[in-house]
Parts: C-alpha cells; sequence; structure tokens
C-alpha cells in the first residue's frame, strides 16, 4: 500500500477516497483498498515527512513533500507500480471477485428483509459454499479445471 500511495502522488496530488478509487480502477477491481487501509498510511507518511497535506475545501489533499519526490526517485524501480500484479490477474479472479460481491449483496438483503428462517437457509448456503471452496484447494488440481466439487 506504501509504495502504491507514493507512485500515485508522484503523479498528482489527491485526498484519500481518490487513491483508493484510482487504485481500484488500476487494478480493474481487483484490488480495493479500504479507508481503514489508506489512511493509516497517508499518515505514517505524512510523520516520516514524505508526504504533505494540502488545504482543499472539506477535505485534505495529500502531495510529496520534497524529500518524498527524492525518496520515489531514488527508490523508483523498488517501488514499481503496485497494482500490475492485480491488473495480470485472470479473467477467471476478476469474475470471482465480482461474483463474490454480487454474493454478498443479495446476502445483504436477505439479512435486511428475510425472515428468520430465510435467513437460517441463506446462512447454510454460504457456509457449504465456503466449505466447498475450500474443498477444491483441498482437492488440489486432481481434476479438470471446470469439475465441480459439492460442498460436505
Amino acid at each position: 500500500m506504501r509504495a502504491a500511495v507514493l507512485v500515485l502522488l508522484e503523479e498528482k496530488p489527491s485526498n484519500g477516497y481518490q487513491l483508493i478509487q484510482e487504485l481500484t480502477e488500476r487494478s480493474h477491481e481487483t484490488w480495493r483498498p479500504s479507508p481503514g487501509s489508506i489512511y493509516p498510511v497517508l499518515q505514517q507518511l505524512e510523520d516520516e515527512g514524505l508526504v504533505q497535506t494540502l488545504a482543499s475545501g472539506t477535505g485534505r489533499t495529500y502531495a510529496l513533500s520534497d524529500e518524498g519526490r527524492r525518496v520515489v526517485s531514488e527508490q523508483r524501480e523498488q517501488l514499481g507500480r503496485p497494482w500490475e500484479n492485480a491488473e495480470g490477474a485472470s479473467a477467471s479472479a476478476g469474475e470471482m471477485i465480482s461474483t463474490g460481491r454480487q454474493v454478498l449483496m443479495a446476502a445483504r438483503q436477505v439479512l435486511m428483509a428475510g425472515s428468520e428462517s430465510q435467513v437460517a437457509k441463506a446462512t447454510t448456503i454460504l457456509s457449504d459454499a465456503r466449505r466447498a471452496l475450500y474443498g477444491i484447494l483441498a482437492a488440489g488440481d486432481e481434476g479438470d479445471a471446470g469439475d465441480e466439487v459439492s460442498p460436505s
């Protein structure tokens, strides 16, 4: 996260929300940092004198300080482009992440609008899905990639 923030701030000053959005977009949504992960990094970089805050409307905009620009310049190769590993993720990885988010949204809907019985059934389904996913890893690559693993 630290490297990603430094590299992005080298490009342009940004607030925390903009950094989160940029990392999400550049990684094709395979990396979605939370405010709880981005803001402590920004605070640490500010404490180290690598980042400074700029007054901007109602929030804080962060920019590299002179020292931050020097560090990024010296460590450019080590910092790399941390989101590139996420960009290289296979299409199936992106599809799985998207499907997982859709399942989470559906589960929230059942939790908010469903009866006790419906919530219990949904909990069983999610528990079975979790066990089935771990079963895929436990089975290794013994079968074809397309083989379904039934929950136990």
